[in-house]
């Protein structure tokens, strides 16, 4: 596996964990108090005035801000992830395992779910519950469910008639014993590779929701609020939007390729089954 992968993912891999551990770490970092406002250097460039990545247009310290919006945007990048898999791969196996006519339910209620626009969806959930950290999660997760819905059925679908299923069947296995010991192992290892590539669209989500005004309150930072918030000053400062911008896409894209050479991985190793 480590000479398949290549310096590529092991780089990506480094920029995934060092994110995390910024923003578990946070609190403890040499930064000022990220809601702290510097009145003397107002936008300032990265270095001055002891600032390391400069201020954004209220005098808030950019480096302490990426710190604690890590917090933020990979909570969201996360945990919804979390939500769309447990949901929806419960509902896909189901629809792949059983056919007939829970697979037409279930798979009706899906592509109803999916010609509902999503931002309109996140726009009513964001204004009947209000933007916080939770209605955001809770709300992206949802928008994820028929997503892994459509992976898990299409998997269980190519699981269900392999030998070791039939082997299974053919000694007298229910149904729950062969979808948690036959299926389910089988369906999520995919499902997790898939889990990475849908925790970058996630954190683009989060971002562009931030953009608009509609992620977590201020003073709260992320990185999407971030980016928004640099529009005043994109002339005079452009480092404001630009840093967590950068931060931004180094991160969408080590897990677009984690998942990307994960999933490479897993299906050469199934081709070899």
């Amino acid at each position: 596996m480590d000479k398949k992968m290549g310096i590529v993912f092991w780089l990506a891999t480094a920029w995934i964990g060092f994110m995390l551990a910024c923003a578990v770490s946070a609190g403890f970092w040499p930064v000022p108090p990220p809601d702290q406002i510097d009145w003397i250097n107002l936008a300032a460039k990265p270095g001055v005035g002891g600032h390391l990545l400069g201020t954004d247009n209220m005098g808030r310290d950019i480096a302490a801000r990426l710190l604690f919006g890590a917090r933020t945007s990979l909570t969201v990048g996360f945990f919804s992830p979390c939500i769309g898999l447990i949901f929806g791969c419960l509902v896909g196996v189901l629809a792949g395992f059983y056919r007939g006519w829970p697979e037409k339910m279930i798979g009706g209620a899906i592509d109803t779910f999916l010609a509902f626009p999503r931002l309109v969806f996140l726009l009513m959930a964001t204004f009947v519950f209000g933007s916080s950290l939770p209605t955001l999660t809770i709300a992206l997760g949802i928008v994820a469910i028929p997503s892994f819905a459509r992976v898990a059925r299409a998997n269980t679908i190519r699981f269900a008639e392999r030998e070791f299923v039939l082997a299974a069947r053919g000694a007298g296995a229910s149904d729950a014993a062969i979808v948690l010991r036959e299926i389910l192992p089988n369906v999520l290892m995919p499902m997790l590779v898939y889990m990475l590539l849908v925790m970058g669209f996630v954190i683009i989500a989060e971002g562009g929701l931030g953009f608009l005004g509609l992620s977590v309150p201020s003073p709260t930072p992320s990185w999407g609020g971030m980016i928004a918030e640099g529009r005043e000053v994109l002339e005079q400062a452009p480092h404001v939007s630009m840093i967590p911008t950068i931060v931004m896409f180094l991160t969408i894209m080590s897990l677009n390729l984690v998942g990307d050479r994960m999933r490479g991985w897993f299906d050469g190793r199934e081709s070899q089954l």
